[in-house]
């Protein structure tokens, strides 16, 4: 008689397993998206970056390092270096000797090999008439853009500044919008806060 009882609740006990494992079989199953670290970003803090005999000064943020680039590299040339983030700005100086037009058909060539790679391309115009700086800055959208940002300021006769921001590594842009984004801002008070020395 024991051996029935036992016999009986076993049963039972099998019968709820299996179907508690048929109940929990859903074919709706979806995994969950890949998700990325979060990033602490520091707080907006600006120096400014005035070398003697540049002809060409502007605001920096205080996490950014002056690094000069390649023995290639013409007088002024210099490399704004975020090594928090692996993003590094070029900075090239021309000084303008009746070559305005062909300043500004390199920098759109430039942008133009871009395109491929581009979804968009928002222009942004900059006028200040009073300290003579007229430029654009290009904000490269696209998951696999090389350079996600870029821009050129002059004063139409003796100045051309150009800046184009790229990573250390293979971009994934879609990833690096919050560290994009938070860089433009630095970049757009690098552009605001020019003047020319000469």
């Amino acid at each position: 008689m024991r051996n029935k009882i036992v016999y009986f609740f076993a049963n039972i006990l099998l019968l709820f397993i299996i179907a508690f494992a048929i109940g929990g079989c859903q074919d709706d199953f979806q995994p969950k998206p890949r998700g990325y670290f979060r990033i602490q970003l520091p707080e907006k803090e600006y120096v400014a970056f005035h070398p003697q005999d540049y002809p060409y000064s502007f605001l920096l943020p205080v996490y950014a390092r002056v690094s000069k680039p390649g023995f290639l590299a013409e007088k002024y040339w210099i490399n704004i270096d975020y090594p928090r983030f692996q993003a590094r700005l070029h900075i090239s100086y021309k000084p303008i000797h009746e070559n305005l037009d062909t300043l500004l058909n390199d920098m759109h060539n430039m942008m133009n090999k871009h395109i491929p790679k581009a979804n968009a391309i928002d222009e942004k115009m900059f006028i200040n008439d009073e300290l003579r700086i007229y430029g654009m800055a290009y904000d490269i959208k696209g998951p696999e853009a090389a350079s996600p940002y870029q821009f050129y300021l002059t004063d139409s006769t003796q100045h051309f500044l150009r800046g184009a921001l790229y990573f250390n590594f293979t971009p994934n842009n879609d990833s690096l919008k919050p560290i994009i984004e938070y860089l433009e801002k630095d970049i757009q008070k690098l552009i605001e806060s020019t003047r020319w020395e000469k």
